[in-house]
């Protein structure tokens, strides 16, 4: 059986570690624009699409849960 080398061993830990966290943090960075993007063009979409003002506003709300309208109408439609 060949010796244990702890900072071997400690250097890789370490390189594994931060190559893991690092791309999760890029992940997670990218993520807040594209939401914000597409919550922005949901609220365009509602609010121009609005006959009178509380159609507006009901439209700005919608466009904070966009993504739940999203996953319903995807699986609705493949329950089809």
């Amino acid at each position: 059986m060949a010796d244990f080398d702890s900072t071997k061993f400690k250097k890789k830990l370490k390189k594994k570690l931060k190559k893991n966290i690092g791309a999760k943090n890029i992940s997670i960075r990218t993520t807040g624009p594209l939401y914000f993007l597409g919550g922005l063009g949901a609220a365009i979409y509602y609010v121009s699409t609005a006959t009178d003002f509380w159609m507006g506003a009901l439209g700005i709300l919608k466009a904070l849960v966009w993504p739940a309208f999203l996953v319903f109408d995807a699986l609705k439609f493949l329950a089809q």
